[in-house]
C-alpha cells in the first residue's frame, strides 16, 4: 500500500511539473538558445552584471554614456532571446534580421558613448548623420519593447509620437505647434530627456543591480529558505498552506520582482497541497495570484516603479519603502485573513508538525540569508545611495553563502545568476527606454500640465472624482501594459493633477503605483491569476475574479492613505499608530465580510454590518472610528453568541448519539 501510495504521489508530482512547464511555456517569450550563440549570450550577460558592478562601485561615466552602454547590453540580449514573431521566427537560434538589429542596435550605442560630447557641445543643431541615427534607434527601441513586453507598449509610444509630430492638426484642446521628425528624433535618442532619460537611468543604475541582487540570493538558496521560513511559521495553524502560500509568495516576491514569475515559482508547490488541504481549484490558484502581485509593493526590495518613484520625486529611496511599509502591511493582513476566514468556513485544518520544517532547523540552516537583507535596510538608513547599498548586499550575499555548505556558490553557480539577472533585467529595461520616448513627447509638448488641468477641470477641483479617475485609468493601462512603463505614463500626466488637488506628492505616487500592481488580478486581463489557474487547473475567469476578492483591501487602501496620509508615516507619532489601529481593524472586518464568516458563518445582516464597518474604520475620522467600533462589537457579541449555542447543540447531538 505503501508503494502505491509513493508512487501515486510521483505520478501527482510529475504532472504537477508538467503544468508548471506548460504555464510557463505561454508566458515565456524568450529563445532557450545553445551551443555558440549560448555562450555568446552568456557572455553578454555576464559582462552586463559586471559593467554594472563596476559602474555601482566606480561611476566612471556620464548619464548618456553609462544609458547607452545599459542600452547596448539590453538590446543585444532582447535582439538574440526574443523572436521577431513566435510563428515564423527560428526557434533554436536568431535569424540574419535578428544579428542585424543586434549589431545595428550595439553599434548605435556604442557611437552615442564615443561621441557623447560631442553630441551634447551640438545640441540644436544636429547634423544628417544625428537625424538618421535618432530615428533608427527609436524604431529599435520600439521593436524591442514590443518583442519582449507585447504590443500595447510601443503602440502607447506611436501614439504620443504622432502626437508630438501632429500637433498643429489636433482638436484645440490637444492642439500644440507640433515638431519636425529632426527635431523629435534627436532630442528622444540624443539627449538624457527620451530614450535615455530618467527611466532608463533608474534601470541602469538601480533596477538592474536589484534583479541581479534577486537571482543571486535565489540561486544562493534564499528562495528555499523563506518559503520552509513561512510553512515553519504558518503551516501547521488553520488553513496552514495558504496562510504559508501568502507569506513565502511576498517573501519570495521581493526577489523575482514579477508577480508571473512569483505565482509559477512558489506556486508550483504551494497550490497543489493547498488543492490537498481541501481549498477548491480556484481558490488555491487566486490566493498565489493575490500574494504574488504584494511583493512589488512590499519593502524592503519593491518592484521596479518604486526606484522610479524615488528619482521622480527626488528623495531617498528608504523613504518611499518606509511610506510603503503600513499599507503593504495591511494589504497582507487583509489577504491572510481572507484565507484564515475561508479555512473556518470550509473547516479546513493546518498540516500536521510532523509534516512541516523545523523552524529551528530551518533557521539555523539558512539564517546567513538574512544577513544581506539586514545590511541592505542598513545601508539605506544610512543614505547610501541604493545601487551602492545593493552592490553591498551582492558581495555580502556571495560571501556569506559560504557559510553553510548545502548554499556554498560555486564559480559556475555565480556566473549562471549574473547570466540570469541579466536576462531578467531585459523587460523592464525596454519599458522603460520607450517609457523615456513618451515622457519625452508629453515634456516637449507641454502635454503633462494640459492633461493635468484637464483632469482639475473634469472632476470639478473634487478629489472624491479625480481619483477614481485615476483608478480606473491605472488598471486600464496596466492591463496592457507593465507596472513600470503604466506608472511612469500616468505619474507623468496624472500626478500633478492628484497633488494639485491637495494629496501629498508621495501618496499621489504610491497611489498610482498600487493599482499599476492591481491590474495583475484584475479580470478581464489578469496574467498573474491565469498563471495560476494554469498550475490549479481551474476556471481562468473564476480564479481572477477570486483573486481580485483576495486582492480587494489593495484597492482600497490607496484611497485610504490618500485621505490619511498617517498611513504614509507622515504625522505625529500617536496619529500614525491610532490610523493603523483602525485601519488594521477596518481590513479585518473586510476580509471577514468578504469571505462570509468570522466565527462561524456570518448572516446577512452580520455580513452587511461587517462591510460597513470595514469602511467606517478605514475612513480617517473620530465619528466614523467610534460608529465602526460599536457596529463591530455587535457584530462580535452576536458571532459568539451564536458560536456558543452551535457547539452546545453539537455536544447535545453528540451526547444523544452516545446514548442511543
Amino acid at each position: 500500500m505503501g508503494e502505491v501510495e509513493k508512487n501515486g504521489g510521483i505520478r501527482e508530482e510529475q504532472a504537477g511539473l508538467r503544468k508548471v512547464k506548460e504555464v510557463m511555456e505561454r508566458f515565456e517569450k524568450k529563445r532557450e538558445l545553445s551551443g555558440l550563440m549560448g555562450f555568446g549570450v552568456t557572455i553578454i550577460a555576464v559582462g552586463a552584471s559586471l559593467y554594472h558592478l563596476l559602474y555601482a562601485y566606480f561611476h566612471p561615466f556620464f548619464a548618456l554614456d553609462h544609458r547607452a552602454i545599459h542600452w547596448a547590453f539590453m538590446s543585444s540580449l532582447i535582439f538574440l532571446l526574443y523572436p521577431f514573431s513566435r510563428r515564423i521566427s527560428p526557434k533554436q537560434r536568431p535569424s540574419l534580421f535578428d544579428l542585424a538589429f543586434w549589431l545595428t542596435s550595439a553599434g548605435i550605442c556604442i557611437w552615442i558613448f564615443i561621441n557623447s560630447f560631442d553630441i551634447m557641445n551640438r545640441a540644436g543643431r544636429f547634423l544628417d548623420v544625428d537625424v538618421i541615427i535618432g530615428a533608427t534607434l527609436i524604431i529599435l527601441v520600439l521593436e524591442s519593447a514590443r518583442r519582449s513586453t507585447g504590443w500595447p507598449v510601443p503602440l502607447v509610444a506611436i501614439f504620443f509620437l504622432l502626437y508630438g509630430l501632429l500637433g498643429p492638426y489636433l482638436p484645440e484642446f490637444l492642439i500644440h505647434k507640433g515638431y519636425s521628425i529632426k527635431r523629435l528624433s534627436t532630442y528622444l535618442a540624443l539627449s538624457t530627456d527620451g530614450v535615455f532619460g530618467i527611466p532608463l537611468g533608474v534601470s541602469a543604475s538601480f533596477i538592474f543591480l536589484f534583479i541581479l541582487y534577486g537571482a543571486i540570493l535565489q540561486k544562493s538558496g534564499a528562495g528555499k529558505f523563506f518559503t520552509d521560513l513561512a510553512f515553519g511559521l504558518t503551516g501547521w495553524t488553520r488553513g496552514g498552506p495558504a496562510k504559508a502560500a501568502v507569506t513565502s509568495s511576498c517573501f519570495f516576491g521581493m526577489i523575482s520582482g514579477s508577480s508571473v514569475a512569483n505565482t509559477v515559482t512558489t506556486g508550483s508547490f504551494t497550490i497543489p497541497l493547498m488543492k490537498k488541504t481541501g481549498y477548491p481549484a480556484h481558490f488555491a490558484g487566486a490566493v498565489e495570484a493575490s500574494a504574488s502581485t504584494m511583493g512589488q509593493i512590499m519593502p524592503p526590495i519593491m518592484g521596479a516603479a518604486a526606484f522610479l518613484m524615488a528619482e521622480f520625486l527626488g528623495i531617498p529611496y528608504i523613504k518611499v519603502c518606509i511610506a510603503a511599509a503600513i499599507p503593504a502591511a495591511l494589504s497582507f493582513f487583509a489577504t491572510f485573513m481572507q484565507v484564515h476566514f475561508k479555512a473556518v468556513l470550509m473547516g479546513i485544518k493546518g498540516i500536521p508538525r510532523a509534516d512541516l520544517p523545523s523552524m529551528k532547523e530551518t533557521l539555523f540552516n539558512g539564517w546567513h540569508h538574512l544577513i544581506s537583507i539586514v545590511l541592505l535596510v542598513y545601508f539605506l538608513s544610512l543614505n547610501f545611495s541604493p545601487e551602492r547599498a545593493v552592490f553591498w548586499a551582492i558581495l555580502a550575499t556571495i560571501v556569506c553563502s559560504y557559510m553553510r555548505k548545502h548554499t556554498r556558490m560555486s564559480l559556475k553557480d555565480i556566473l549562471e545568476a549574473f547570466r540570469q539577472g541579466a536576462i531578467g533585467s531585459v523587460e523592464v529595461a525596454a519599458a522603460c527606454a520607450a517609457a523615456g520616448i513618451i515622457i519625452g513627447c508629453i515634456t516637449m509638448t507641454g502635454l503633462g500640465l494640459r492633461f493635468s488641468s484637464l483632469i482639475v477641470d473634469l472632476s470639478g477641483g473634487h478629489l472624491v472624482l479625480a481619483l477614481p479617475f485615476t483608478m480606473l485609468a491605472c488598471l486600464a493601462l496596466g492591463m496592457g501594459v507593465p507596472t513600470t512603463a503604466q506608472y511612469i505614463i500616468i505619474s507623468a500626466l496624472v500626478a500633478p493633477a492628484l497633488i494639485k488637488l491637495g494629496v501629498v506628492a508621495i501618496a499621489a505616487h504610491l497611489f498610482i503605483f498600487y493599482f499599476g500592481t492591481r491590474a495583475d488580478i484584475t479580470p478581464p486581463v489578469a496574467l498573474a491569476a491565469y498563471a495560476g489557474a494554469g498550475i490549479a487547473g481551474s476556471n481562468p475567469m473564476k480564479t481572477g475574479i477570486t483573486a481580485f476578492q483576495l486582492g480587494i483591501a489593495g484597492y482600497i487602501v490607496p484611497f485610504m492613505f490618500v485621505y490619511g496620509p498617517e498611513l504614509l508615516i507622515n504625522g505625529p507619532f500617536h496619529k500614525v499608530i491610532f490610523a493603523t489601529l483602525t485601519a488594521s481593524v477596518g481590513v479585518y472586518c473586510l476580509a471577514a465580510g468578504v469571505q462570509n464568516c468570522l466565527f462561524i458563518k456570518t448572516t446577512l445582516y452580520e455580513r452587511i454590518l461587517l462591510l460597513i464597518t470595514s469602511f467606517l474604520l478605514i475612513k480617517p475620522g473620530l465619528i466614523t472610528d467610534l460608529v465602526g467600533a460599536t457596529l463591530f462589537g455587535m457584530v462580535y457579541l452576536s458571532q459568539r453568541l451564536r458560536q456558543k449555542k452551535k457547539i452546545v447543540k453539537e455536544e447535545t447531538a453528540t451526547s444523544q448519539w452516545r446514548e442511543q
